[in-house]
C-alpha cells in the first residue's frame, strides 16, 4: 500500500501539521491503496500565507516568462504520461486503456491550448482611438483556491492550474480525497518544472474540511470550484462571506434531441457517449429524445448496444467501462435505478446489481430505461452512472420544451441532417454549450453552463479572463 501523507506547500513536499489518515480505495476491487493525510486548518493557512508570500513577484512576472514554465511543465507531464494513466486508472477506476487515451492526454491538451490562447490575449490595451490616453489592465486576481472532482481529475486539475498560471494567479489546490494521486504526481511534474515556492499549493482534505476552509479563508480572493451543484451551493455561502470571485462548474442533465432525419450512427453514439467514464461525466448526454417516428427502433438500437458494452476491471486492457467511484456512488446508482422501476419507467437494459461475474467492486449494469416522463426522478436528477433515459417528443416544440424542462444547463445535443433547424436548436436550448451531430467542441472553446450548471467558463481566453480583474486607467501617458 502506498504511504502519501505529505502535501505540497511552498516548494517542498511536508508533513501535515496534525496527523490524519484517509484511506483510498481501489474501486475495481474494494481493496485499500494507498493512505494519504487530510489536511487541517494549519496546513490550509500554510498554503494560503505560501501562495500570498508569492503572488506579488509571480502576477508582475512576464507573460512569457510564465508561458515558458507551462511548456516546460507539458514536456515533463508527457514524459510521465504512463505513470499518471496507471495511478489515475488505480484511483477512480478509469479503464487503463481510457486513462491513456482520455484522461491523461486531456491534462497536457488544455494547458497546450492555454499557450495558444496566450499568444493572442492583451494583458495591457488601448480603451479606443475615441480615449487615447485611457489605458485596459488585466491582472491576477490574486490567491486562488482550486477544488477538484476525481471523475476527470487531471481535465479539471489542468484547465484551472494553466488559466491561473496565465493569469498570474498563485493557488492552493484541493483535488478530491477519492483520487488524489494523480494531483500528487502532477505537483511533482509542476516543482520539476521550476515554477517559484509558494506559486502552486497543494493539500489534500475533504469538503467538509480543507474545501471548506479554503471558501472561507480570508485571504483567498478567488475559489474555482468543479463538482456537484449541493456542494457548490455550499460552497456559494461560505465564498459570499468574503465577497470572493467565485467560478462553478457543477452538474449537468443534458438533453439528446435526435430527429427522424439524424444520421445513421446517432443512436449509437449516444449511448457509448452516455457510458463512457461509466457515466460519471456532467456533461453526458443522460436524456436521450427521440422523435415519435423513430422512438421504437431508437429504443430497440439502445438496447442492442447497451447490452454489447463491457463491464470490468479498470486495470485490464481493451475496451470497457470500469467501476463508479465508491460505494456511497454505487447505492446512490442503486436507488435511481429502483425509483425509475417504481415510477413506471420501462427497463430496456440493465438494471439493479453488479453485471455478471462481478462479485466485488463499484460496478454498475450499463442500464436504459424507455417510456420515461420529465416528472420522473430519473429524468431530473443527475445520476452520475451508466444510466440512459429515453423519451419520445412529437415535434420540434415539444423537444425544445422538455430538453429545457430541467434545473441543469450544461451541455445539450442535437442530431438532425436539417441545417437549419439545428442553428434553431443551438439558439433556443437553454445550456452552456450545445454539441451537434456527433462534432465536438474545437481547441479552446469555453466550457461551463448556466442556471444550477454553474456560472463559469474554462478553456481558451474565457478560462484565462475568469482570473483576471480588469483595470480602467484614465490619464495614461502614450510613449
Amino acid at each position: 500500500m502506498l504511504e502519501r501523507r505529505e502535501f505540497y506547500i511552498n516548494g517542498k513536499w511536508v508533513a501535515p501539521h496534525k496527523p490524519s489518515d484517509f484511506m483510498v480505495i481501489n474501486p475495481s476491487t474494494e481493496k485499500q491503496l494507498a493512505v494519504i493525510s487530510l489536511g487541517g486548518i494549519e496546513d490550509t493557512n500554510a498554503a494560503v500565507a505560501a501562495a500570498k508570500a508569492a503572488l506579488p513577484n509571480w502576477m508582475s512576472s512576464s507573460v512569457d516568462s510564465r508561458l515558458s514554465l507551462i511548456k516546460n511543465l507539458i514536456d515533463i507531464y508527457k514524459r510521465r504520461a504512463e505513470e499518471i494513466a496507471q495511478v489515475t486508472s488505480l484511483e477512480m477506476g478509469a479503464p487503463i486503456d481510457m486513462a491513456r487515451s482520455e484522461q491523461v492526454p486531456a491534462g497536457a491538451w488544455h494547458l497546450k491550448n492555454f499557450l495558444r490562447a496566450a499568444e493572442n490575449f492583451e494583458f495591457d490595451r488601448g480603451l479606443g482611438k475615441h480615449a487615447p490616453n485611457d489605458r485596459i489592465i488585466y491582472e491576477a486576481v490574486g490567491v486562488a483556491a482550486l477544488i477538484t472532482p476525481w471523475n476527470w481529475p487531471l481535465n479539471q486539475i489542468s484547465l484551472k492550474f494553466g488559466a491561473a498560471a496565465v493569469a498570474g494567479c498563485t493557488m492552493i489546490l484541493k483535488p478530491s480525497e477519492q483520487s488524489p494521486l494523480n494531483a500528487m504526481l502532477f505537483a511533482e511534474c509542476v516543482d520539476e518544472a521550476g515554477f517559484p515556492p509558494g506559486v502552486f499549493n497543494l493539500v489534500n482534505g475533504d469538503g467538509a474540511g480543507v474545501g471548506t476552509q479554503l471558501s472561507r479563508h480570508k485571504d483567498i480572493d478567488v475559489v474555482s470550484f468543479t463538482g456537484s451543484t449541493r456542494a457548490g451551493k455550499e460552497i456559494s455561502r461560505n465564498a459570499a462571506e468574503g465577497l470572493k470571485r467565485l467560478h462553478l462548474e457543477l452538474g449537468g442533465k443534458g438533453a439528446n434531441l435526435i430527429f427522424n432525419d439524424a444520421d445513421e450512427f446517432a443512436i449509437e453514439r449516444g449511448v457509448l457517449h452516455m457510458m463512457n467514464n461509466s457515466g460519471q461525466s456532467c456533461n453526458a448526454p443522460s436524456r436521450m429524445m427521440v422523435e415519435a417516428n423513430l422512438y421504437g427502433l431508437a429504443v430497440s438500437l439502445a438496447k442492442n448496444i447497451a447490452d454489447e458494452v463491457e463491464v470490468d476491471l479498470a486495470g485490464y486492457e481493451g475496451n470497457h467501462i470500469g467501476p463508479v467511484i465508491n460505494e456511497t456512488q454505487w447505492q446512490k446508482i442503486q436507488d435511481l435505478i429502483q425509483a425509475g422501476i417504481d415510477e413506471g419507467a420501462r427497463l430496456v437494459a440493465g438494471g439493479l446489481g453488479r453485471p455478471e461475474g462481478l462479485t466485488e467492486g463499484f460496478f454498475v449494469r450499463p442500464t436504459i430505461f424507455a417510456d420515461v416522463t420529465n416528472d420522473m426522478t430519473i429524468a431530473q436528477e443527475e445520476i452520475f452512472g451508466p444510466v440512459l433515459t429515453i423519451m419520445k417528443f412529437e415535434d420540434e416544440e415539444e423537444a425544445i420544451r422538455l430538453a429545457n424542462d430541467t434545473e441543469y444547463g450544461l451541455t445539450n445535443y442535437v442530431q438532425t441532417r436539417d441545417a437549419a433547424r439545428a442553428n434553431r436548436l443551438a439558439r433556443k436550448l437553454r445550456s452552456g454549450m450545445v454539441e451537434m451531430n456527433g462534432k465536438s467542441r474545437g481547441a479552446g472553446s469555453p466550457f461551463g453552463g448556466m442556471k444550477h450548471s454553474g456560472n463559469a467558463r474554462e478553456g481558451g481566453i474565457w478560462g484565462i479572463e475568469d482570473f483576471l480583474e480588469v483595470k480602467a486607467v484614465s490619464g495614461w501617458t502614450v510613449s
